[in-house]
C-alpha cells in the first residue's frame, strides 16, 4: 500500500494547493491514504473547524498537528468530535482530543496514526518515547501499519525517536521545522523514516511567513505578527509504500513540487 504524507500546511496559500492539486496527485501516484500536518493551516497559526472540514472533503483521510493546535479556542471542542484530526497524544492527562487513530484505507488495509510532540525547545509534556511506545502497542493490537508524525524543533530527538521504534511502525515521519531535510531512508529493522517532510506553502518567505516581518521580529525582538508570504508555491511531503501484512516500510521517497495558482 501506498501512504502520502503532506509536510506543514501553511496559511492560505498552502490550502488552496491543497484543495486545487491534491486530488491529481492521488491519481498520479496511485495513493491509497493520504495525511497532513495542519496545525499552520489558518493564517500561519492554528486551525479552524470549518478549515479542517475543508481538508478532510479535500481528499486527505487524516489530519495530524502540533503544538501549534491550541492556537485558534474554536478547535478545541473538534478534537473531541471529530476523530480524523489529532494532537500530540503526549499531552497530559485531561487534554481534549486524542493522538490515535486507527481506520480503513482506501483499498481496505487496515492503518494506525499515531500523533507524538518533542520535549527539546519545546513544551515539557509527557515523554515522548514512552507515551509513544506504550500508543504504538496498542495500535499493533489493531494492525501492523503504523504512521508516526513525530513533531519536533531538534533533529537529535526526531533521529532518536526513530532508532527507538525502529521495526515496530511503518514509518516515523518528522515534522514542525517546515524545512524538508534529505535524510529519507528505511532503517534497518523496516521503519521509514525522515526528519522533517518540510512544508506546503510558500517558500518565498522565512518558514512561511513574509520576510520583512519575521526579519523585523529578528533585528527589533518585538512580537511582530507575521503573515504568510504568497510566493514560489510548493507542495512538500513523502510516498511512503509498506508491505500490509508485516508493516514493514518497503519504500520511501520525498516530493518537492512547484505549482503557479
Amino acid at each position: 500500500m501506498r501512504t502520502l504524507f503532506l509536510g506543514d500546511i501553511f496559511g492560505k496559500p498552502g490550502r488552496r494547493l491543497v484543495h486545487e492539486k491534491l486530488r491529481g496527485l492521488i491519481h498520479d501516484y496511485r495513493v491509497d491514504y493520504t495525511i497532513a500536518n495542519i496545525e499552520n493551516a489558518a493564517a500561519g497559526f492554528g486551525i479552524t473547524p470549518q478549515i479542517a472540514d475543508e481538508f478532510l472533503r479535500s481528499g486527505i483521510d487524516l489530519l495530524t498537528s502540533g503544538n501549534h493546535i491550541w492556537d485558534k479556542r474554536a478547535i478545541v471542542s473538534s478534537l473531541s468530535e471529530q476523530p480524523r484530526l489529532l494532537r500530540p497524544h503526549n499531552y497530559p492527562h485531561g487534554a481534549p482530543g486524542t493522538g490515535i487513530y486507527v481506520g480503513d484505507t482506501s483499498c481496505g488495509i487496515r492503518i494506525g496514526v499515531l500523533n507524538l510532540q518533542g520535549r527539546v525547545f519545546m513544551a515539557t509534556i509527557d515523554c515522548p518515547f514512552l507515551t509513544g511506545l506504550s500508543a504504538i502497542e496498542q495500535i499493533r493490537k489493531q494492525t501492523p501499519v503504523i504512521i508516526v508524525d513525530f513533531h519536533a524543533e531538534a533533529t537529535s530527538e526526531k533521529q532518536a525517536f526513530g532508532w527507538y521504534v525502529d521495526g515496530k511502525v511503518s514509518a516515523v515521519i518528522g515534522t514542525h521545522t517546515h524545512v524538508q531535510t534529505a535524510d529519507e531512508r528505511i532503517l534497518p529493522r523496516g521503519t521509514a523514516y525522515i526528519t522533517d517532510a518540510g512544508m506546503t506553502g510558500p517558500h518565498d518567505s522565512v518558514i512561511g511567513s513574509v520576510p520583512d516581518l519575521a526579519l523585523e521580529r529578528f533585528l527589533t525582538q518585538i512580537p511582530v505578527r507575521l503573515e504568510p508570504a504568497s510566493g514560489n508555491l510548493r507542495i512538500c511531503g513523502v510516498l511512503i509504500d509498506i508491505d500490509p501484512s508485516t508493516g514493514r516500510g518497503l519504500n520511501i521517497e520525498r516530493f518537492n513540487l512547484p505549482f503557479t495558482l
